[in-house]
Formats: structure tokens, C-alpha cells, sequence
């Protein structure tokens, strides 16, 4: 059996050795977030949500049926590394066009298979995240642990992920014009809004409020994205002095970034909701309702009154926000990703809040 050649060492002093895969980097500090989804794995590395963090899949293979060009969520992918238990290179997929490692080495992310991920995410669900870094098998655990100390990690992370200039994704026999504020957007999400009629018109996330009227949009999509909401200063006012104009819908962090708008508070979740499967409750019908989430903050209940907010959902696993309105200001947001949930209210109340303000004109 080969000897292992890469490992992971936490900020609490525990190491993980495996074997490594994808891009031969060393030494980049980020935090490490475990993904409970059983498929999608393409997504997850792609997702600009993910920036600055190391994924440690819980399924156990991964790899298996490769990357398709067609999937793609992100071109430049910003995952710091992927950790899983087994790697697989050589997919059974005939849509398939590269091989997962190929994908990583292209954009720079290192991985490390071989790994208790059960124990990780055993340690990551009880301790919380933690920041830590994946390094050569020999190198010493004080050296890594140094470098750990030494890491500072942006707050606001959207500034590194954003488009840096507007793109256009039309559709055939648009309704409706919306403006997206890209703070990590990706395909899945634009798509969304393509096949329900929507011309998108996709801005920097510190685009102006003038810029983004003079696109004469019917109403703003507010994207995912990475890192602490509170730090994304400048999409918070633009959203603020828009709000009550035009609809505007939040998802991810853009669900954190419309309430703070709104005067509301957001909290730090002890190890964040990332992955497939996840429940919420939709406190408008009471039913429960499967999402796909990738997020750390959460808006805090408890910073509502007099913001004019109500929360619409709410986690059933650990009762924390996952959905917010704030009718008189033609605002609302959901934590998870209306393109990955079996809730097609989400979508609809937009499409209808669209049309609305179509009709008023």
C-alpha cells in the first residue's frame, strides 16, 4: 500500500492523513465546512459560496461519474480543497467530459482522500467550524498550526467572487427584466429565472442604485455567496434604498443581506447548513419542505421588531431562520436555493410580485 503524501491538520491540533488528488497546493488556510449531500459534488466544488472553505464530503465516494461541462455552476472555482472518504478517477458516465481531479488541478484546488470523513464531521458538527490547512505529509504539526495562527480570513468575501463587470443572460419571449446583484451567483440560479420568463442582467455587487434603475428592471434578485453578511456593506444600502421601490427577493446570503437591510440582525451558525436533503418548515402551510443550503448566518429572530419583517421558515433540525418577508417593502428571502428545493412557491411568489409591479407601471 502507497505511503500517504498529504494531510490535514486543524486548528484544534488533530491531523488527517490521506492521499492527495486534484492541484498539488500546499498550505492554504481556510475553514473547514462538512457537505452532506449524496450527489452533486461538481456543485458543491463550483459554488463561489464555498470560497475560502474546505469541503469534507460525507458520502462516501465520490468522483464516480465525473464533471460535465454542461453542469457547470462557476467557471473559476473558489473552494480552498475537497476532503472525501474514497476517490474515484475513473467515472461510469457517458456524459462526462473531465474527471473530478482533472477539474481541481485546472483551477487550483487541492484534495485529500483516504479520510475518517465520519470522524471529521463528527468533530466539525461537535466542535463547530474550524479553520485548518492541508500540507505535505512530512511537514511538522507545529509548522502547520503556525501557519493556521497566522491566517487571517477575509469577512466579506463576495468582493473576490463577483463578476466585475454586468453580463446578460436573455431568454426567448421575456416577460420580466430582473437585475442580479452577484454576490456569488451561479447558473443553476439564473437559469431559474431564464425559464420563468425573466431577461437577467447580472451586476457587480457594488453596482450603484442609479446604475441598476437605469436598467429598468421589473425587480432584484439578490444572489448566494460566501462569508459574513454584516461586511457587505455597500449591497445592504443599495438593497435599503431600493427596498419598497421594486421587488426584491434575497436567496443564501442574500436572504441575510435584505433583512440587515431591513434593520434586522444576523448570527453565526455553530457549523452552518451545508447540503442537500436539509428541512425547513413553511410557517405560511406548516408542511415541511426538502432544500439544498449552503450557508453559515442566519437572521436572528430575536432583532426583528420594527424592522417590519416576519419569518416565513424556519430549520426543523436546530429552529433557526430560514426564510423572511417584509410585504410593505416588497421584500422577502429564503436561506436555501429556490433551484435545489421542492417548494415552488418560492419562484412563483417572485414571478407574482414581478407581474404586480408590471401592472403598476
Amino acid at each position: 500500500m502507497a505511503a500517504y503524501d498529504r494531510k490535514l491538520v486543524l486548528e484544534n491540533g488533530e491531523e488527517y492523513y490521506g492521499f492527495g488528488f486534484g492541484a498539488p497546493v500546499s498550505g492554504k488556510v481556510s475553514e473547514l465546512v462538512f457537505q452532506t449531500s449524496m450527489m452533486g459534488y461538481q456543485e458543491v466544488v463550483a459554488d463561489p459560496a464555498y470560497a475560502y472553505k474546505t469541503v469534507v464530503m460525507t458520502y462516501s465516494i465520490i468522483g464516480n461519474y465525473g464533471l460535465t461541462d454542461d453542469d457547470t455552476e462557476n467557471r473559476s472555482w473558489s473552494a480552498s480543497g475537497l476532503v472525501v472518504r474514497e476517490y474515484n478517477n475513473k467515472p461510469s458516465n457517458f456524459r462526462y467530459t473531465k474527471t473530478l481531479a482533472e477539474q481541481m488541478e485546472e483551477n487550483g484546488v487541492p484534495g485529500l482522500a483516504g479520510v475518517d470523513t465520519r470522524k471529521l464531521t463528527r468533530v466539525l458538527r461537535d466542535c463547530g467550524t474550524m479553520k485548518a490547512v492541508m500540507v505535505d505529509a512530512d511537514t511538522a504539526k507545529e509548522t502547520a498550526l503556525a501557519a493556521i495562527a497566522a491566517a487571517s480570513l477575509p469577512e466579506n468575501r463576495v468582493r473576490d467572487v463577483s463578476c466585475e463587470k454586468r453580463w446578460h443572460a436573455r431568454t426567448t419571449k421575456p416577460v420580466y427584466n430582473v437585475a442580479a446583484i452577484d454576490c456569488g451567483s451561479k447558473t443553476s440560479a439564473v437559469r431559474a429565472l431564464n425559464t420563468r420568463g425573466c431577461n437577467v442582467t447580472v451586476v457587480p455587487w457594488n453596482t450603484s442604485v442609479k446604475e441598476i434603475l437605469e436598467l429598468h428592471p421589473d425587480g432584484i434578485f439578490v444572489t448566494s455567496g460566501p462569508g459574513n453578511p454584516e461586511a457587505v456593506g455597500e449591497t445592504i444600502e443599495t438593497i435599503r434604498a431600493l427596498k419598497g421601490t421594486l421587488p426584491i427577493f434575497g436567496v443564501g446570503l442574500g436572504c441575510t443581506l435584505a433583512a440587515l437591510a431591513c434593520g434586522a440582525k444576523t448570527v453565526r451558525l455553530p457549523h452552518g447548513h451545508h447540503g442537500g436533503s436539509t428541512p425547513v418548515r413553511n410557517l405560511k402551510t406548516n408542511g415541511i419542505e426538502s432544500t439544498m443550503q449552503n450557508h453559515d448566518y442566519a437572521v436572528d429572530a430575536s432583532s426583528l421588531k420594527g424592522t417590519g419583517l416576519t419569518v416565513t421558515y424556519t430549520n426543523v433540525m436546530d429552529g433557526s431562520v430560514e426564510g423572511v418577508e417584509n410585504s410593505a417593502a416588497k421584500l422577502f428571502g429564503v436561506c436555501f436555493d429556490p433551484e435545489g428545493t421542492d417548494s415552488p412557491a418560492v419562484m412563483a411568489q417572485f414571478m407574482a410580485m414581478l407581474q404586480k409591479q408590471k401592472n403598476g407601471r
